[in-house]
């Protein structure tokens, strides 16, 4: 089981191959904030350790307040992730079964999305949010971008598949992206949603596990 240092240990691990923080956040499932955190974490450890020969204790009371999702179980293997695809799909179809098109956001949500995809028998299209750009500070200045090398959604009814959403954020932005593009977004789905969200932008979503976090600070900033 992973705690507050193994996170630590791993978001430093991703800032020494160059990832931003947002990829980070990305890559472990956390709001941008907490990304933040650990990794300044980390390197307020890694001076301790080499002042003292001892690694600073971390404890989640001292950290924001976030859920971390874990869901490497099933990514790592392509016949569950297809079951959760199965399922994803099955909750999606409730929505619409005319869609013929998933956009999948970059990147832990494009093999989630392609289960999902494969199940519907839809075209996939795949959206690299701005925050894979962020390192700090305020993201108005940087954009997110559709790739090329996939479907286009232009003139297109679509469902939008990330693999977890914390506040909204990104899919807000991706929905929103998807309307730019000239696409029609029906429906949103996700394998956790940290926020307890029905809808993004007037787009209901799905989620197959709500985590709430209960106490006086439910929110995990803004990374999804």
């Amino acid at each position: 089981m992973k705690n507050v240092d193994d996170l630590i240990d791993d978001a430093a691990e991703l800032a020494a191959r160059g990832l931003a923080r947002g990829e980070i956040a990305d890559e472990l499932n956390v709001s941008r904030e907490t990304a933040a955190w650990l990794v300044e974490r980390a390197d307020t450890s890694a001076g301790s350790q080499a002042t003292s020969g001892g690694a600073g204790d971390a404890t989640a009371d001292d950290g924001p307040q976030d859920v971390h999702v874990d869901w490497s179980n099933i990514g790592e293997a392509g016949a569950r992730l297809s079951a959760i695809g199965v399922a994803l799909a099955d909750a999606l179809r409730d929505h619409s079964h005319d869609v013929d098109l998933v956009v999948g956001i970059e990147k832990a949500g494009v093999p989630l999305a392609t289960a999902v995809s494969n199940e519907l028998k839809t075209d996939l299209a795949t959206y690299t949010p701005r925050k894979h750009q962020w390192e700090e500070g305020d993201m108005a200045d940087l954009g997110g971008s559709f790739s090329r090398n996939f479907a286009q959604v232009e003139g297109r009814e679509c469902f939008v598949v990330d693999d977890t959403v914390t506040s909204g954020t990104t899919m807000t932005e991706a929905v929103d992206a998807v309307r730019e593009a000239d696409g029609s977004p029906v429906a949103c789905g996700v394998l956790a949603d940290k926020q307890g969200l029905g809808a993004v932008d007037g787009v209901p979503m799905e989620a197959l596990l709500q985590v709430i976090r209960v106490g006086s600070n439910g929110s995990g900033g803004d990374s999804n």
